[in-house]
């Protein structure tokens, strides 16, 4: 609602009246422009009753009042009432067939129905019927289009809308959003430089141009937009974060840690900032600073898996394993499901040699979600180590779940399959031998076998089907020359 300051007096007033009349239980009269303002501030504020209170007086007062019985239809698909909205949307279709909010209400009780292609003829239609101000309609269209993932259609009608009411902030995000989507990053430059142009004292447009310019590394221009943004508004957070971020993309960590520190100042600490100036400590070599930075983000947030990996990762630089055991338990009592705390904790048991702990690391990883291959193959190494051979071939064979076949799985299941013997196990062994050679790039790559089984790799039979198979790898290698 935009009011000039008379208007809102008088809305006010309206208010109180309203207000006042209910406790007294005496009945005032309002028009019903009045009751219809009423009611929006009562919906606009989640007071639903009270909103269906001055509807209930409202219609009483004014029962052939066309606009409060659009409110009523509104209040009806808040409701979810849909069979109920459409019955009356008839009966005011036939009073007034070119009101254009009559289709707009239609579009939203068939929005709310899931069918968007049948909302989307109903506003174009209210767009026949409106005289002016068809910016809400273009920003509904967008809306219905994206709902059914046609981004191009989307930005076009955001697009107008904005052409109409460039002050619709919602709707630049909605238009940059559907530009991100489509990965148009110099469209959404050309664009926002467009609409910079037409309303040069938007910070918004300056802030998201920044981040355009973000997406494509394009960091100095990206602090220049940042920059006008803070310019037009000194207490915009979110550009001084942005710059921040380009700052540190050039390593003027410095200047980061200053735009950092400026958003503290503005606002109550966020982890956020407190864990990016521990990070321009830490790449400025100043880990002192940097693992203090690093503790405040973790007071301030104790589920910032970020800030408590940035700790861990700190002592393991220093190779202290055991504090960065330490800290890696304290993550976990944060948050046991956290994968990449129980990753951690595996690495750091395998550097401090106990390997039944680094193996109940990796197998909790697992079990909560981390696919990643390196963890797939530590875990089969270790199971390798503790002779556990059966388990380590299961798990490297269900990791084409999510793996294509490649030399890292292939040559570790040869070397399983020799190790556990019999006749079948050595068949299978070779076919896994000769299919890694023949992904190989050349014969070092053996030394994956030769690494993690020496005695597999020293068999004679092992050794003729890596000559053999290298051999035959290399001539028609220099056929298809």
């Amino acid at each position: 609602m935009n009011w000039n300051q008379e208007e809102e007096d008088n809305y006010e007033l309206s208010l109180t009246r309203f207000e006042a009349m209910l406790k007294t239980n005496k009945v005032f009269f309002f028009d019903s422009e009045e009751f219809e303002n009423i009611i929006l501030y009562y919906l606009d504020t989640g007071k639903s009753n009270m909103a269906k209170q001055a509807l209930k007086l409202g219609l009483e007062q004014h029962p052939h009042s066309t606009e409060l019985k659009l409110v009523q239809v509104e209040i009806l698909i808040y409701d979810n009432k849909l069979d109920k909205a459409d019955e009356l949307l008839d009966e005011l279709e036939l009073i007034e067939p070119t009101n254009e909010d009559i289709y707009i209400l239609r579009a939203n009780v068939c929005s709310k129905r899931g069918a968007h292609h049948k909302a989307v003829e109903f506003l174009t239609q209210a767009l026949e019927y409106a005289a002016e101000d068809t910016a809400e309609i273009y920003s509904f269209l967008g809306m219905e289009y994206l709902f059914m993932d046609e981004f191009e259609k989307a930005k076009d009608n955001f697009i107008k809308c904005l052409e109409e009411d460039p002050q619709d902030y919602s709707t630049l995000y909605n238009v940059v959003y559907c530009f991100d989507f489509l990965e148009q990053h110099r469209e959404a430059i050309e664009f926002l430089n467009w609409f910079i142009d037409e309303n040069p004292y938007s910070e918004v447009a300056w802030h998201q141009l920044g981040v355009q310019h973000y997406e494509l590394k394009e960091y100095e221009q990206a602090i220049r937009a940042f920059e006008y943004a803070i310019v037009i508004d000194e207490y915009f957070l979110g550009a001084y974060l942005e710059k921040a971020k380009s700052l540190e993309h050039l390593k003027r960590y410095e200047e980061a840690i200053a735009c950092y520190n400026y958003t503290i100042e503005l606002d109550d600490p966020t982890s956020f900032a407190l864990h990016r100036i521990g990070r321009c400590y830490h790449k400025m070599d100043n880990k002192e600073m940097a693992v203090q930075y690093y503790y405040k983000a973790v007071q301030e947030d104790p589920l910032l898996d970020k800030a408590w990996l940035s700790i861990i990762n700190l002592h393991i630089e220093d190779k202290n394993y055991q504090k960065a055991l330490h800290y890696c338990g304290k993550a976990l009592d944060t948050d046991k499901e956290n994968y990449q705390y129980w990753k951690k904790y595996a690495q750091i048991n395998e550097e401090l040699g106990d390997i039944n702990e680094a193996l109940t690391g990796y197998e909790k990883a697992m079990e909560h979600g981390d696919y990643e291959l390196n963890t797939i193959l530590a875990l089969a190494d270790i199971y390798t180590e503790l002779k556990n051979y059966e388990a380590a071939a299961q798990l490297l064979l269900e990791s084409n779940n999510f793996y294509e076949y490649n030399i890292q799985i292939g040559y570790r299941l040869a070397g399983l399959y020799f190790t556990m013997g019999s006749k079948d196990n050595i068949v299978t062994g070779k076919y896994h031998l000769i299919r890694s050679i023949w992904l190989s790039e050349s014969e070092l790559d053996c030394g994956i076998l030769e690494d993690l089984f020496p005695k597999v790799f020293k068999r004679r039979d092992v050794q003729r089907v890596i000559k053999r198979n290298f051999k035959s790898l290399g001539e028609n290698k220099k056929g298809w020359l």
